[in-house]
């Protein structure tokens, strides 16, 4: 059975209290914690590495929803896993071998996931490729930056991989990422979506605040599921 789960980006919280506000979304009901590790090369930006991972991971029960934004990821996955991470989702576009590299995080006892670009036609996903893995990641904005506007066009990708799934594999978690807010998010459930990164809306204010409305939206759908 498909859940609805809320995964708040802590690319967007205050690092000058980002342990605290860790906490404060956990204790709100989280049931994700999405953390995006950029290496400059696939993406301009770059991000949080081994180090910050590992200190989060002492004082969080939050499972660790790690999206590598970065070149060659196969190279990393064991030391992603060892840092701390539940999932590992890289980027199709970024993998030299897209099974060698699921392979991998299977072989660490970690959900997998496959992350496709805006630009990447969800057709580019083999059907092997979505039998293996655990979750879809559809992003919604250009990879790197936070606080982007929800891209349109991705919205019938979430829609086509979703209607995929049903088909090939329909306990596939279909994850979404960029510009979901109170508007957006209607549109991405709508569409098929089951995980919502969400980073400024739930950041900027009251992080508390923000994840309880959202999980509660989410949770009466699982009401409904």
């Amino acid at each position: 059975m498909i859940r609805y789960k809320l995964s708040p980006s802590i690319l967007a919280a205050d690092f000058n209290k980002l342990g605290d506000q860790i906490k404060s979304v956990e204790k709100a009901g989280a049931d994700y914690l999405h953390v995006d590790v950029m290496d400059g090369s696939f993406v301009p930006s770059i991000s949080f590495g081994m180090p910050v991972i590992r200190s989060i991971r002492s004082s969080s029960r939050l499972f660790f929803d790690v999206h590598l934004m970065i070149v060659n990821p196969e190279r990393y996955i064991k030391t992603f896993s060892q840092c701390g991470a539940d999932g590992i989702t890289f980027h199709l576009e970024a993998a030299k071998d897209v099974m060698r590299t699921i392979s991998l995080i299977r072989d660490c006892g970690k959900r997998a996931g496959i992350a496709i670009s805006p630009e990447t036609p969800v057709s580019a996903l083999d059907d092997e490729v979505i039998e293996a893995v655990d979750m879809v990641l559809i992003m919604t904005v250009r990879p790197g930056f936070g606080g982007q506007t929800y891209l349109e066009e991705c919205t019938e990708k979430i829609a086509e991989i979703r209607k995929r799934a049903d088909s090939i594999k329909p306990d596939l978690d279909v994850e979404v990422d960029g510009g979901i807010n109170k508007e957006t998010i209607k549109t991405v459930l709508k569409a098929g979506a089951n995980v919502i990164v969400m980073g400024s809306s739930v950041f900027s204010g009251n992080a508390a605040d923000n994840t309880k409305y959202y999980k509660k939206l989410l949770d009466d759908r699982n009401g409904k599921a």
